[in-house]
């Protein structure tokens, strides 16, 4: 949990629980998994949060942008017991705006709380594609109600096409009931290349339909070959000038 965080997207982070079990290959270097057993605990296993941390964002009076289970995946079935009262620190704080973001969206559905109706409108829902095998993930987000739905193409392990959900509309291309879209590469010494290309396509296509999209990192691979002063490619400066967009999206 952190009232701050350096993830550019959002401006902190609230774990309810932590730990998580891997579903695919965008979770090889998982910085959780890293971080955990760096500290000799075993992220395998689901662990409660702490009250102080669990409620944390109640005593939060400014408004905040809330990465939530950032160590964890909030629709895990380890976490079904203890997910209702989650959705109830989420409904109770209004002034803040939940980012949630899954790798598993089939079980988003069962999830839900029973009062969900068009979706909480602090809550923002997103999927994880990291790659084209996970495109199948989309359909189960953008039939789910919110208020906000995006996508997140991080790490970027493969190109990731998103025509598919690209459609007329009263003489306009639209993206089918996605609002924002998140791309990056990935971190970590055993980084996998994101190629420029990837993402440059993937702006395009959320240009032409005017769909806010947020270039995170260029990721460590790319970093190392293009001699980038941070690690990880996060310093938008270090950026070739196309790819330095940062956009919200709308609420």
């Amino acid at each position: 949990m952190g009232k701050t965080t350096n993830i550019s997207w959002t401006d902190a982070t609230v774990n309810f629980w932590t730990g998580c079990k891997k579903v695919s290959d965008g979770c090889r270097d998982c910085y959780m998994f890293r971080d955990k057993k760096r500290w000799g605990q075993d992220p395998n296993k689901i662990t409660l949060s702490s009250d102080a941390t669990f409620y944390a964002a109640l005593k939060w009076k400014d408004p905040k942008r809330i990465f939530t289970c950032s160590w964890s995946d909030f629709f895990l079935e380890e976490a079904d017991a203890w997910r209702n009262v989650a959705w109830q620190v989420i409904k109770n704080t209004p002034q803040h705006t939940w980012q949630i973001l899954t790798k598993r969206p089939e079980r988003i559905g069962r999830c839900l709380p029973d009062d969900w109706g068009r979706g909480y409108k602090n809550v923002q829902l997103g999927v994880t594609v990291e790659s084209s095998k996970h495109l199948d993930r989309i359909p189960y987000l953008i039939y789910t109600p919110a208020a906000v739905h995006f996508i997140s193409l991080e790490p970027l392990i493969d190109m990731v096409d998103l025509s598919d959900f690209i459609m007329p509309c009263a003489g306009k291309r639209i993206m089918a009931n996605i609002d924002w879209v998140i791309v990056g590469g990935e971190s970590g010494r055993t980084a996998r290349e994101m190629k420029l290309k990837w993402a440059e396509i993937i702006i395009k296509q959320c240009r032409e339909t005017n769909v806010p999209i947020f270039v995170k990192q260029m990721g460590a691979y790319t970093a190392h070959h293009m001699g980038m002063g941070n690690r990880a490619g996060s310093n938008i400066e270090e950026w070739p000038e196309h790819l330095r967009i940062q956009q919200m999206p709308k609420i």
